[in-house]
């Protein structure tokens, strides 16, 4: 075959996949909490905080975040926050991560004691703080 009467085809682009525009609400819930940590650390007065573990509200479970202080001091606070169990959408000013940095802001990381503190098995300490409670008068939104 004579080359000379082929054209010349430049090369194709490669197929580049656009993302979904579609967010999906668990994992957008996550995502805002784990970028919450400075606030976290900002709100209690802390040196920094890790978002160790987010688990997304859902018809059958409760919002769900563990976050561990570490003090100015070295100290590590682990603590443990319950939401509603509802769908992960926000609700401006009354979303779970406002409401962890406005009860750290509130100064109850230290030697938490009320009532809006609950069993929890898998919490570090067995207890965890339930923001709910907390929100509905038996604790104190100010802050």
């Amino acid at each position: 075959m004579d080359t000379a009467l082929c054209p010349v085809v430049p090369p194709l682009p490669a197929v580049v996949r656009l993302p979904d525009v579609h967010v999906d609400a668990a994992q957008e819930f996550v995502t805002r909490l784990r970028a919450a940590s400075a606030t976290f650390a900002g709100a209690a007065g802390a040196d920094s905080a890790v978002v160790r573990e987010a688990v997304p509200p859902a018809r059958h479970r409760r919002a769900r975040c563990r976050v561990v202080l570490r003090l100015f001091d070295g100290t590590e606070l682990d603590l443990t926050f319950l939401g509603p169990v509802s769908r992960p959408g926000v609700v401006p000013g009354h979303s779970f991560e406002s409401l962890v940095a406005r009860w750290l802001r509130a100064g109850h990381a230290r030697g938490a004691r009320g009532p809006w503190l609950v069993p929890d098995d898998d919490a570090p300490g067995g207890r965890a703080v339930d923001l709910t409670a907390w929100t509905s008068g038996v604790g104190s939104i100010a802050g």
